[in-house]
């Protein structure tokens, strides 16, 4: 296995095994070791030959043998202590599956969701009610037993500083006339208003602006179809924008950039199924009567060079969303809209980490974000995942006192900001980033790691993947295991699909940048041609009420938390001990 071929952790080691510095980045490391070759440092190569013969007593001459051809090569070192080597002499691991208490997890839940804000529910970043969830489980994590850190990161974020609201009005025919349509004289003298309402009828989006659109400025609505027609958007200068968009036929983002370079006075984007016979989930939400319910969606900061302050962005349901093109787009009504949004400035996101101290600085990470969007209480999007975090930390801890401590630091960490752009895990990625491109072994994510009560109308499987395949087997491996032991009949109950996504980022079997673990893959590169993070991801199946205030714990299965929690956590404790 030629030097290139390994990780930048594995270099350092090969480099600590010989006695020289391991510092530098994966180019150094790889320059150094061919520079230790030709000096013929054969004693250091035969010395770690003689740890794996330690290591390994029923070594046979063969062995040493094939090793001693391999010593003519100069690489050795990559030979003896490549995971693939290894796992030939070692034949199939033993896998020891660790305990998790789903009735725990669901106290962790109910105990996030109560922190969430009076009349919103959410646990927006930046806000009190993300603060207060951070602090919690920083708690949680010192009453286990474990150290802990709180980190605070000033990113862009946005700041909901009033009830937002939005009505249509039909004027009213006075027969005195000189009455303002839709005044309150007018109301009383025969006109009448619908008003909708604030998280069931309409949500705000990610980095909306602040206005207040009365209905005596008779301010337009354009229709503008599924906004990809940029050619009507300058038709849109001064109304407000309808877009009826599902399903990514164009971005928040997108659209947000257009109604900024169009001047547009305001911004609609409305819910709906193009398709009603395969209506998406937010369209198929018990109670709803297929109502497509709004829900919050961001925009990519990044692609940004100001906010837009005084742009309002909604998004509406389908029904609101046809009433208004009816009635105002169409037709005579008015419409009023107000928001009052600062998009200017940063807020504080916090970063609580519980820290189980290790024989070494290397480290695995587990990870869930704690905060949730505005208007809901996210009771799966991700307290199902934190909640998870949580009770592996307690079960860790309890290990770490039974086993001593274990080969690597493994750290327990929540995120603030994930909603609106993973703010909090590229801020700490970015302030860590030297560290943890010299030390993180691995990072493993759990973002609504949940599957729904529902089995039969919103699936039974849970999706785990990883970007590296010596992850991926060890992973499949576990479920093997999982599904022979079937701990609390879980196996018996839920599909497991493994994937090993090593393509370009993003790619088709690249690992996705959507979520937590994306800056632990991609950001934690320092230069050109440095590995990627390592990492394993865990989304779960049935949610339809995803970032919508329908996401409490009406529907929550804990239950669901302990398959990724027992897999994931195996074998982090099998790396560990």
């Amino acid at each position: 296995m030629a030097y290139e071929d390994h990780t930048s952790s594995e270099l350092a080691e090969m480099l600590k095994q010989r006695g020289l510095v391991s510092s530098g980045n994966k180019k150094e490391r790889i320059s150094r070791l061919i520079e230790s070759d030709s000096s013929g440092l054969i004693g250091t190569e035969l010395a770690g030959l003689e740890r794996f013969q330690n290591k390994f007593p029923w070594a046979t001459t063969p062995v040493i043998a094939v090793v001693a051809v391999l010593l003519i090569g100069g690489s050795v070192s990559a030979f003896i202590y490549s995971d693939e080597i290894l796992s030939i002499f070692e034949g199939e691991p033993s896998y020891d599956l660790i305990d998790f208490d789903p009735t725990q997890a669901r106290a962790f839940a109910e105990g996030l969701v109560a922190l969430g804000h009076p009349q919103w529910q959410g646990r927006m970043s930046g806000t009190q009610e993300e603060h207060n969830a951070a602090q919690s489980n920083f708690d949680n994590f010192t009453s286990f037993g474990l150290s802990a850190t709180m980190d605070s990161f000033a990113v862009p974020m946005f700041e909901i500083q009033d009830e937002p609201r939005l009505s249509i009005c039909s004027p009213g025919n006075s027969p005195l006339g000189g009455l303002a349509p839709c005044s309150p004289p007018d109301l009383i003298a025969g006109g009448s208003e619908t008003e909708f309402v604030h998280r069931e009828e309409f949500v705000i989006q990610g980095y909306s602006g602040t206005a207040d659109i009365r209905y005596q400025d008779q301010t337009g609505v354009t229709d503008l179809g599924n906004g990809s027609a940029e050619q009507n958007w300058s038709n849109a200068a001064h109304t407000i924008g309808l877009v009826y968009g599902q399903g990514g036929v164009t971005s928040n983002t997108d659209i947000f950039l257009l109604a900024q370079a169009n001047d547009l006075a305001g911004l609609i984007l409305v819910t709906y199924a193009p398709d009603p016979e395969n209506p998406p989930n937010n369209c198929k939400i018990p109670g709803e009567n297929g109502r497509c319910v709004p829900y919050f969606k961001s925009v990519d900061t990044s692609r940004f060079e100001n906010f837009p302050d005084g742009i309002p962005f909604i998004m509406v349901s389908d029904n609101v969303g046809n009433d208004i093109l009816d009635r105002v787009g169409n037709g005579d009504d008015l419409i009023a809209l107000y928001t009052d949004v600062d998009n200017q400035g940063d807020r504080n996101v916090r970063v609580p980490c519980g820290v189980l101290p290790g024989e070494t600085e290397e480290e695995i990470i587990f990870g869930g974000h704690h905060d949730t969007v505005y208007s809901g209480p996210g009771a799966v999007d991700d307290t199902s995942g934190t909640a998870t975090v949580l009770e592996l930390a307690r079960q860790f801890a309890k290990l770490g006192e039974e086993l001593g401590e274990p080969k690597y630091t493994i750290k327990f960490c929540t995120w603030g900001g994930e909603e609106e752009g993973l703010h909090g895990s590229k801020a700490y990625v970015s302030q860590y980033q030297p560290s943890l491109q010299e030390n993180l072994r691995l990072y493993i994510n759990l973002d609504m790691n949940h599957v729904d009560i529902d089995l039969e109308n919103r699936g039974n499987g849970l999706w785990m993947f990883g970007n590296d395949a010596r992850d991926t087997k060890h992973i499949r491996g576990i479920v093997n295991t999982f599904e022979s032991e079937n701990p609390m009949g879980l196996a018996d109950k839920y599909n497991i699909n493994v994937d090993t996504l090593d393509g370009p980022k993003n790619g088709p079997d690249g690992m996705p940048y959507n979520s937590d673990h994306g800056p632990f893959v991609y950001d934690i590169q320092r230069e050109e041609g440095d590995d990627p993070g390592r990492a394993i991801v865990c989304y779960g199946s049935g949610s339809w009420e995803y970032h919508t205030f329908h996401d409490d714990m009406d529907r929550f299965n804990e239950e669901s938390l302990a398959v990724s929690g027992i897999i994931y956590g195996t074998y982090a404790a099998w790396l560990s001990w």
